[in-house]
């Protein structure tokens, strides 16, 4: 059986652990026939020799196969701690899911999945990982653990938001990133998970929110975005020529109108919101990644791979 056949086997049942294992297992079997070689079996072992570092702890032997130098990272070395935060506001339990598929094809089950799949990397790499959960309220808090009872409590936890019923929360991003920024002390990676989406349009609004999330940077955080869409939708405005009622899931709003009417003028302004967003996350020195929740968790993994080697 390959790979996606016994994802798509497991999916049906929706245990977290055992999916976001296999999709893990997977990604690190793939490693080794890829540029990402030195993260495989080695990953767990070695980080990035850093210019200026002491030579006397360079592997020879994974640099003549990745030729790249790492260093061995010892048993007394401090590990990671990650902090995960995810967007559980309504518009982020879009698009509502039909009867046959998979609870990862939402921006909730996407980002719970991926959480998963990232505490799994973490586990394997005995670093520690906590979680927040925000979206008109903070409904979640757990510092950053690394035993197996705390690994499981989170797992819990990511399996309930995507269980729960589905209610009208509005987004508060703001305010619950500098309460979070406020309780994570000690320096650690910070993942967040979120559509970006909030119900005030203006200047003002994106330009609190990139205080908030420079707020995330103090005490020298590493901060990463994904910045969770459905793509076909909500980027492309993907609809058929009829005519469609359009609701609002935080507000209620609703309008009327033909998608190909607008579609053009759509997509142009998104291109821009994204763009905008992309350049501010670079000059803040935020690492922002946007994935859709029709892309393989190869991405996340990746990406998450690459800026820890650069933070540790």
């Amino acid at each position: 059986m390959n790979l996606e056949s016994q994802i798509e086997k497991i999916s049906s049942f929706q245990h977290l652990e055992l999916l976001a294992n296999q999709i893990v297992e997977g990604f690190i079997s793939g490693m080794h026939k890829s540029p990402f070689h030195g993260f495989s079996a080695e990953f767990a072992e070695h980080k990035i020799y850093n210019a200026g570092e002491s030579t006397k702890h360079i592997d020879w032997k994974l640099y003549a196969k990745t030729d790249r130098l790492y260093t061995k990272r010892f048993e007394e070395e401090t590990n990671l701690r990650c902090h995960l935060i995810i967007d559980n506001s309504s518009s982020m339990h879009y698009p509502k899911l039909d009867n046959g598929q998979f609870f990862y094809e939402n921006k909730i089950g996407f980002s719970v999945l991926a959480s998963a799949v990232l505490m799994n990397l973490l586990k394997k790499q005995r670093d520690a990982v906590g979680l927040s959960v925000y979206s008109d309220s903070y409904e979640y808090y757990a510092p950053e653990k690394g035993s197996e009872r705390h690994h499981r409590m989170l797992l819990h936890k990511l399996e309930h938001l995507i269980k729960e019923p589905k209610v009208s929360k509005k987004t508060d991003t703001v305010t619950y990133l500098h309460q979070i920024a406020e309780k994570v002390h000690r320096r650690s990676m910070i993942v967040l998970f979120t559509d970006m989406f909030d119900s005030e349009v203006s200047e003002d609004a994106n330009e609190k929110l990139f205080k908030a999330l420079q707020h995330l940077k103090h005490n020298k955080h590493k901060v990463v975005v994904f910045h969770v869409i459905d793509r076909k939708t909500e980027f492309k405005f993907d609809f058929d020529n009829h005519p469609r009622k359009f609701i609002d899931v935080e507000s209620g709003e609703q309008v009327n109108l033909f998608a190909e009417n607008i579609k053009h003028d759509y997509e142009k302004l998104v291109q821009n919101h994204f763009d905008k967003i992309a350049n501010t996350c670079a000059m803040y020195k935020i690492k922002y990644v946007p994935v859709s929740v029709d892309e393989k968790f190869e991405k996340i993994m990746t990406a998450y791979l690459v800026e820890k080697q650069r933070f540790g």
